[in-house]
């Protein structure tokens, strides 16, 4: 029997492939045979960009979080503008522009495991491993993440401008926009908690400390001293973009010390404030509990992370493996990723029957 041509072995290995992909759901050990260190890969990026920056891992987290609010996590949040691809990128929503930040970091990420793993990890999960490692770097609990994410090959600026909770809003407006997406109560305040670390520019809360609801006068709910301080921070026509910490007490550090700030009125967001200081809500019994055992607070955090995290996935065929312009990726057979990259089987079936010439 003659062997078998380099085109029909093709053809079987990506008949294996498409079955493998079209039944892949989330797991811990996706990459176990395909990039088993891709966890340390992200973390020993992320050691690197830390010392020159200190707030990069609430960065990171905070672009995961930001991402899986649009259309699920599928690293929509990355993509650029692009006419040609009818992209309108969500980096320019209200939400994130001149605000959510790390996207070299994210580069730099994609780089190392593009070099280790060409062509295998999606951009996606890159997000949700910098965050969990992020987290864990800061002193905060670690998880084995869930990953087999595809990464979309459209942005959709206008659910980020609707869909992302926002620092001024009200407690019922951020519950109702958590539920839309699956997440509860439990999950509001435990992720709420990420602000235990990290900065936010003086735009974000001026109003709070001058002009509250155009009353005139500081949100009553801020604690005196804490007031005084952050005017300090942001006098009125100060500069919006000077940063305040986010946990006066332990600004780098992930811990529950977040929640004791929130029963001392020392919230700096609005939305961080209202979780204890909203009369009858939900919300406070949980900020008492987590400020009371911080175990419970990440036990609790690791699985809304986990929830975040499985916020409509792109798997099996759906989506891509988006891939960075590099000599790795150049290497790999051309005919190889433009099968991968067919969505639909009688794509791939055409190209089996037909000679490349």
């Amino acid at each position: 029997m003659a062997p078998p041509s380099s085109l029909a072995v093709l053809c079987i290995l990506l008949a294996i492939f498409s079955f493998y992909e079209s039944n892949a759901q989330l797991s811990a050990n996706f990459y176990s045979t395909t990039c088993s260190n891709v966890s340390s890969i992200v973390q020993n990026v992320i050691q690197q960009a830390l010392q020159s920056d200190s707030r990069i891992g609430a960065s990171l987290i905070r672009l995961h979080f930001h991402d899986c609010f649009v259309n699920g996590c599928d690293a929509s949040l990355l993509l650029d503008n692009n006419a040609t691809a009818n992209i309108v990128s969500e980096k320019d929503a209200a939400p994130n522009a001149n605000s959510v930040r790390g996207f070299d970091v994210v580069d730099n990420i994609k780089s190392a495991v593009e070099s280790s793993c060409p062509g295998v990890v999606s951009c996606a999960d890159i997000l949700a491993l910098a965050a969990e490692a992020s987290v864990s770097l800061a002193g905060g609990p670690s998880w084995n993440v869930s990953l087999g994410r595809r990464d979309s090959r459209t942005a959709n600026q206008g659910g980020a401008n609707t869909s992302i909770p926002s620092p001024v809003e009200g407690l019922s407006n951020i519950t109702a926009k958590f539920s839309a997406v699956g997440l509860n109560v439990t999950d509001l305040v435990a992720l709420s908690g990420a602000h235990t670390f990290g900065r936010a520019q003086c735009r974000v809360f001026s109003a709070r400390l001058n002009n509250f609801n155009g009353t005139g006068n500081p949100d009553p709910t801020l604690n005196t001293t804490y007031l005084a301080n952050l005017r300090q921070i942001c006098p009125q026509n100060g500069s919006a973009t000077a940063l305040a910490n986010l946990d006066p007490t332990t600004s780098d550090s992930f811990d529950n010390n977040y929640f004791a700030n929130l029963q001392s009125n020392q919230g700096l967001l609005q939305s961080d404030q209202e979780l204890f200081s909203t009369p009858g809500a939900a919300t406070v019994s949980i900020v008492n509990t987590f400020s009371s055992n911080q175990n419970t607070f990440f036990q609790s955090f690791v699985q809304s992370m986990i929830n975040m995290g499985n916020i409509s996935p792109l798997t099996g065929t759906n989506g891509e493996i988006r891939l960075k312009e590099s000599i790795e990726a150049k290497v790999l057979t051309k005919w190889f990723f433009f099968f991968l990259k067919q969505r639909l089987v009688g794509q791939i079936s055409k190209f089996c029957y037909e000679r490349i010439s």
